[in-house]
């Protein structure tokens, strides 16, 4: 039987909730201070005592009742519930006037390419004058 189909198996829902948390087996094997062939092991495991679960579940994040709790459709549902205004309301108002500030960046950028155009005028003037001396 695949782990995929057994809706109590400790280790694919430890597995789950590391993806989930964007985790690699090797930061969860220094996180406990093993290696990633341990955390593969355990992932593999049906079953796992609550003392091994409590670090595990400290290192992902989360409680020992969410692993044991874990679904893949209850996360999906989570993340589905979600709407517009569940991450709180935003501000969308400027504290300046868009227009100014597009203007005064022209201004800039006119003023900048004066002084550029003024440098090359330098430039070429001071060419002339040492051919000129030659």
């Amino acid at each position: 039987m695949s782990t995929l189909t057994k809706p109590n198996h400790i280790g694919r829902k430890i597995s789950r909730i590391r993806e989930l948390r964007d985790m690699k087996q090797e930061a969860l094997a220094q996180a406990l201070g093993t290696n990633q062939q341990a955390i593969s092991a355990l992932e593999n495991s049906e079953t796992i005592d609550d003392e091994k679960l409590a670090p595990i579940a400290k290192a992902l994040g989360v409680t020992v009742e969410a692993i044991k709790n874990f679904s893949d459709e209850a996360a999906i549902n989570y993340f589905n519930s979600f709407t517009d205004n569940s991450a709180g309301t935003f501000n969308n108002h400027c504290t300046f006037n868009p227009l100014d500030k597009l203007i005064e960046s022209y201004e800039e950028n006119k003023k900048l390419y004066e002084r550029l155009v003024q440098a090359e005028k330098e430039k070429v003037e001071f060419l002339e004058k040492i051919l000129k001396d030659k």
